[in-house]
């Protein structure tokens, strides 16, 4: 289907209006302007449950051109508030493209627009700051918008992690979530063999398989976190971040996620209270963005809001241990505050950009995160062995038990 260049505005609250077209859906979006420094990985932007409250500027030029398939969402369904690009392709060239983006976007009702100068906003919000902003294929009046897009709230303070959750524990399998009336979830199996067959369904149990049980606490997962699970032979349940810490404790798993997820982690005090109860020297537990947000809350530390954040797919993160350079995939407005973190809590990466804090371990217990997405969905590898390390400790602790 051709352009049909619907005219379209994007106003920020400060005053500063860009004329272009639309694309995608017809009407309003309003939201936190942000942009996204990836080359590619458009779909996964706009299906990470991360992007709830804002509307994402792409920095690459041109977008669209490979189009949406299947298999690349992060989720079941578009998050972003709006999008904002500086040249839409409506004709896909890929083996891969099912559709167009702009298709995509009309049936996920997100409205979109195209021809404007990213390069101008993307330096406007890094010498400026985060801004509240509308685009609007309706109201094309400068004026109204902008007095529109200053009347809204910000995001601080707002519980979005509820927008973007199922209600019910759910599990995960090689094939997607797993349909289940109960959520009693008996252990079929022990870690390093046992009888019987994997609860999942897709492989017998034998001597190699490690029968680790994971939950991942939910506060806007991506799908490709469970996919690294499954690939290492991970039983895996997703809980609501609302589900209580008696009840993940009960299910006994070998380790815990707490998942990424949009929004202001000083706002989830009951997710933080939570979590405290899992803390101790008898469970792995891992936080991936939010969760180290949410893990620095539960440790006695504070998070600040960054100036502008950190999304994109192309990230440098200094890992302290080794000093490699790892190129990470992110997508975070606030951050831990290293200064106030316990003195039994280590600092083990730094982002190389700006120096904030982007991982941290417990000295003593079996805990540590991340504030950068090691699924890399989209992105480059290099932190995919976080996932082999939490595996390796699930192994340890396994072992200790025996």
């Amino acid at each position: 289907m051709l352009h049909d260049r619907r005219p379209a505005l994007l106003a920020l609250a400060d005053g500063m209006v860009f004329r272009g077209y639309s694309f995608g859906a017809e009407g309003e979006a309003a939201g936190e302007i942000c942009f996204n420094t990836g080359m590619v990985g458009y779909q996964e932007v706009l299906t990470d449950p991360s992007y709830r409250g804002q509307i994402v500027t792409m920095t690459y030029p041109e977008i669209g051109n490979y189009g949406i398939n299947s298999e690349d969402a992060e989720s079941w369904r578009a998050w972003a508030e709006g999008f904002v690009v500086r040249e839409y392709n409506d004709h896909p060239s890929s083996w891969r493209s099912e559709r167009s983006l702009g298709d995509y976007m009309r049936e996920q009702g997100i409205v979109g627009i195209s021809d404007i100068d990213t390069r101008k906003l993307t330096a406007h919000l890094r010498d400026q700051g985060w801004k509240m902003g509308i685009i609007s294929t309706m109201d094309l009046d400068p004026d109204s918008l902008v007095r529109r897009a200053a009347e809204l709230p910000p995001l601080e303070g707002r519980d979005l992690v509820q927008e973007v959750i199922h209600d019910r524990p759910r599990r995960w399998g090689p094939n997607g979530y797993i349909d289940e009336e109960s959520t009693d979830y008996p252990r079929a199996f022990t870690p390093f063999g046992g009888a019987g067959v994997s609860p999942v369904g897709y492989m017998q149990v034998d001597e190699s398989w490690f029968g680790f049980r994971v939950v991942v606490i939910d506060c806007g997962v991506k799908q490709n976190t469970l996919r690294h699970l499954v690939q290492r032979r991970c039983e895996v349940i997703v809980a609501p971040c609302t589900t209580p810490g008696e009840q993940i404790l009960a299910w006994e798993p070998d380790g815990v996620i707490v998942s990424n997820g949009p929004g202001d982690p000083a706002a989830l005090g009951y997710v933080i209270d939570e979590v405290k109860k899992l803390v101790g020297p008898d469970l792995v537990i891992f936080g991936i963005c939010l969760g180290q947000q949410l893990l620095g809350h539960a440790f006695g530390g504070a998070t600040y809001k960054l100036k502008f954040g950190h999304r994109g797919c192309n990230h440098p993160v200094k890992r302290l241990e080794t000093g490699e350079v790892e190129i990470t995939t992110q997508n975070h407005g606030y951050c831990v505050d290293p200064d106030s973190l316990p003195d039994d809590v280590e600092i083990t990466h730094i982002n190389l950009n700006d120096g904030s804090l982007e991982g941290m371990r417990h000295k003593e217990l079996p805990i540590f995160s991340v504030q950068y997405h090691p699924e890399a969905g989209p992105g480059p590898h290099d932190s995919h062995y976080l996932f082999d390390a939490f595996i390796e400790e699930m192994k340890r602790l396994a072992l200790a038990r025996r």
